[in-house]
């Protein structure tokens, strides 16, 4: 069996340039809200750090990630023209 990818046409397949590159996008905002949420470690176990509970951490990075997956979904499920 021989399957030549050189012959299909590139407005058939599942995942346009436009979508692959909305893809990439939704990935680097998913790594952005993972670096938002890391860090407020004590470096002594035994003392409390407040600096994990601040906005940040509690709202910012989730809403990120959240947003992330968004465009995740969006680049996947969506219909593009290039």
């Amino acid at each position: 069996m021989h399957i030549d990818f050189m012959a299909a046409d590139p407005s058939q397949f599942a995942v346009t340039a436009k979508g692959l590159k909305l893809m990439i996008a939704g990935l680097l905002v998913l790594a952005a809200g993972f670096l938002l949420l890391s860090g407020g470690g004590s470096s002594d176990p035994q003392v409390f750090n407040y600096a994990m509970f601040d906005f940040r951490r509690l709202v910012a990075a989730p809403i990120v990630i959240i947003a992330g997956i968004v465009v995740e979904v969006v680049a996947i499920m969506g219909k593009f023209k290039d």
